[in-house]
């Protein structure tokens, strides 16, 4: 065979831009990739080039292509197969959610907290991945399964994702980190403030997916000791949260 790699083709005939060090890198990738989706420069049926030709076209990570194709995800764009590769599914965005409606009182609540959480968690995460012992990684190893066990289950979850980022907490071997996520106990995860009426069943169960897609990339950020990463898949599993939240303030 001659000449470049297909999937290196594609990724230069998409015509995408490489990226500064400002903003946030995943996004900043997502919202190109996005735009192509949209405007029909990538269709419904297509694969996206692998995560090396990504990495090579925008000039990043492979964790910010994860972030990235995570994100559209989430906006029901693309889904990932293993062995397959990642397939354009969807033309038009249409995000998970976890309720039709929410009370409004409860919804500035959540965003309260997880503006609070945006300013501890990431730097918990970025600690936890430096200073984290054997102990600690069985132990978030097994807050994880226990997140997929509960998932499978079809359970909201909430436990098992509230023990999680505790166990992040633990973690970064600063007491007061723990602290912090047990006073405020299950009232840090949004859908603990959810009333049962509100959930949307079928919706929560791709909320969720995405959720633990995110919980993955964490957690092998901190077990990589890569604490830049870790640092910046926990904002941006946060942020994801606090944008989405959001949007029912506008309905």
């Amino acid at each position: 065979m001659t000449g470049k790699p297909e999937f290196l083709t594609e990724v230069a005939q998409l015509n995408v831009q490489k990226l500064s060090r400002e903003g946030s890198l995943s996004l900043n990738v997502a919202d190109q990739l996005e735009a192509l989706i949209t405007q029909g420069k990538i269709v419904v049926g297509q694969k996206l080039p692998t995560e090396n030709g990504l990495c090579d076209s925008f000039g990043v990570s492979r964790t910010v292509i994860r972030e990235a194709i995570t994100h559209l995800k989430s906006l029901g764009l693309v889904e990932t197969r293993r062995g397959v590769g990642t397939t354009v599914i969807r033309a038009a965005t249409i995000e998970a959610m976890p309720a039709e409606k929410i009370n409004p009182t409860t919804v500035e609540d959540i965003l309260h907290i997880l503006e609070l959480r945006l300013n501890i968690e990431p730097a918990a995460a970025e600690l936890a991945a430096i200073r984290h012992d054997e102990h600690d990684r069985v132990i978030l190893k097994e807050k994880h399964e226990a997140f997929i066990k509960a998932r499978i289950e079809q359970s909201q979850a909430r436990v098992e994702d509230y023990e999680f980022h505790c166990a992040i907490a633990t973690a970064t071997k600063n007491p007061f980190f723990k602290i912090f996520y047990e006073q405020l106990s299950q009232a840090v995860i949004p859908r603990a403030k959810l009333m049962s009426v509100e959930i949307n069943t079928s919706a929560t169960e791709k909320y969720l997916g995405r959720v633990l897609e995110e919980h993955e990339y964490i957690l092998e950020a901190i077990l990589a000791r890569d604490s830049e990463s870790a640092r910046e898949m926990m904002f941006q599993h946060l942020n994801r949260a606090r944008n989405m939240y959001a949007k029912y303030q506008e309905s």
